[in-house]
């Protein structure tokens, strides 16, 4: 479960590495699949030399508020077959204004909850889907 002050690793290549939790959209908590709202704690750092294809990529900055939708939690989610899934950390994708992912491409594996609640672009984006 997500809460208010979550630190979150962002998975996506928007250029932020770690957002915290500032608000659940819905309800006091969120798990798979659900949206949040997110302040950038981390981002990479932009080059300062030379403008490169890598330094375009950075889509955001430290202090941004952003929306972002779960795709993996440390606290372990029940599925309707009755297995329980749960994840080394939590992760998070940033989201555009439209809900679409902001980055394009996803660097690690997400939940299949994320399917059954309609993400079907991060889905597509991901490498992996457990």
């Amino acid at each position: 479960m997500i809460q208010l002050k979550s630190m979150l690793n962002v998975i996506d290549n928007s250029g932020a590495r770690l957002v915290e939790c500032i608000r659940v959209v819905a309800g006091r908590s969120a798990s798979l699949g659900d949206q949040i709202t997110v302040v950038v704690k981390e981002a990479r750092p932009l080059p300062t030399t030379g403008m490169t294809a890598a330094s375009l990529a950075n889509k955001v900055k430290k202090g941004d508020v952003r929306r972002a939708v779960i795709v993996r939690a440390r606290k372990e989610v029940r599925r309707p077959d009755g297995r329980y899934v749960r994840f080394d950390d939590n992760a998070c994708v940033l989201l555009n204004t439209q809900g679409q992912p902001l980055g394009t491409r996803v660097l690690g594996v997400v939940a299949n909850e994320l399917r059954m609640k309609k993400w079907a672009k991060v889905i597509s984006l991901a490498p992996k889907v457990v």
